[in-house]
């Protein structure tokens, strides 16, 4: 069969974490050894009232479908959030629920971008950023932000950036993969510039603003610049802080006129998000975070098990974590050395390969725009991570120099 796909589907690619963990998965159902540290998805249960919720939901009968900016109790429960955790302030018409953060983030593409039109990516970025910018007929433009500046965006490069086209930037904090936290003297830099072009947009991704090792609350952007409160789209969501990755529930706060803009991306495409998967996010927003800190407790204690294991490696180059679920190494001195088999290492995937053989799962830095690097996620048992960490360093310590 002669079947023709779209240039627009053509555009973009599998997610590389998605791949990785197939990958992994595929070789333990095989019977091989692997600790899979591919994927961002908590270890943690979701907390049993929020299940009790989405019980209660289903034996009310609430099955049906919704509407599709959110059920209006959600939006009130979001708005409420906000006020308390972010100390924003939102009327009820700027927030719109969808099926994951993922699908928010598409749906403003979707309504606010045309062919040619430019989105700012700092780089290390999560890849579904360029995808979902690309699909929609925009262009990425992607900034470097490397360890020497912790993979963090300065108000340098964003000026020097900014161009006709430029519709959208992309803040990303904590970011994925880099775990990079943005200082109240950054923003108010990366501010000042942004005021100086009002055409630019600003989608604020936060999904791991409270899993911090810092000890302080959740700081945006807004925080420190409400005056652009207009001209930002803030994505939020339940998977991350309260473990609801198969929930499946997202929501964004930004100006009415672009949530209103979503929502009709939405009718056309899913529609409604799921009405039990609403109730059980209600409970999430309204129920508290007192189980929070012992989980959060728990990443930053893996993340120094693992920092330990790697920092004092020779060939590795290890950015600190300030939150989140991930540690990402530069891996540009063991390029050129040689594997026990005779193989080469010439990149990061072939790092990544070589891992996956000495039965650790990583995904590779190129697939974050950024290479040659790794990713290691944190959301795995304790135990896991340090055997990953002992591992990892009995691999490299097996490397031959090059010939």
């Amino acid at each position: 069969m002669n079947l023709r796909l779209s240039r627009r589907v053509q555009r973009v690619s599998l997610s590389a974490n998605a791949a990785a963990k197939s990958r992994a998965t595929e070789l333990r159902e095989a019977g091989r050894d692997i600790l899979d540290l591919t994927t961002g998805e908590p270890d943690f249960d979701t907390p049993e009232h929020i299940k009790q919720a989405a019980y209660a939901a289903i034996a009310a009968g609430a099955t049906k479908y919704t509407p599709t900016p959110g059920v209006k109790a959600l939006r009130l429960a979001v708005q409420r959030k906000l006020q308390r955790e972010n100390r924003l302030d939102y009327p009820l018409a700027d927030i719109v629920i969808a099926n994951g953060a993922k699908q928010i983030i598409f749906n403003a593409f979707a309504a606010t971008l045309d062919d040619g039109d430019e989105v700012l990516v700092p780089t290390p970025y999560w890849p579904s950023f360029p995808d979902s910018v690309r699909f929609n007929g925009g262009e990425a433009v992607f900034i470097a932000c490397g360890l020497e500046q912790g993979c963090k965006l300065s108000a340098e490069q964003l000026q020097q950036h900014i161009g006709e086209r430029t519709r959208w930037l992309i803040l990303n904090g904590p970011g994925n993969p880099s775990g990079a936290v943005y200082s109240v003297a950054e923003l108010q830099a990366i501010a000042a510039v942004l005021r100086r072009h009002p055409q630019v947009l600003i989608l604020l991704d936060e999904l791991y603003e409270h899993i911090r090792f810092d000890g302080q609350p959740a700081q945006s952007l807004l925080n420190v610049a409400p005056d652009l409160q207009a001209r930002c789209l803030l994505v939020g969501g339940v998977s991350k802080t309260y473990a609801m990755t198969g929930w499946r529930i997202g929501f964004g706060a930004g100006p009415q006129v672009l949530t209103e803009a979503m929502a009709v991306v939405q009718s056309q495409s899913t529609s409604g998000a799921s009405s039990v998967g609403q109730a059980a996010a209600l409970a999430a927003f309204d129920g508290g975070l007192d189980f929070l800190p012992e989980q959060v407790a728990a990443y930053h204690w893996r993340r120094d098990l693992l920092m330990n294991a790697l920092r004092d490696i020779d060939g590795l180059g290890v950015l600190e974590p300030q939150g989140g679920f991930f540690v990402f190494v530069r891996c540009a001195g063991l390029l050129g050395r040689y594997r026990p088999d005779g193989v080469r290492l010439n990149n990061d995937a072939d790092v990544v390969a070589y891992l996956l053989d000495e039965g650790v799962a990583a995904v590779a830095g190129s697939a974050y725009g950024l290479s040659p690097w790794f990713r290691l996620s944190i959301a795995t048992a304790t135990d896991n991570v340090a055997e990953a960490g002992r591992r990892i360093a009995h691999a490299c310590r097996q490397l031959r120099g090059a010939a």
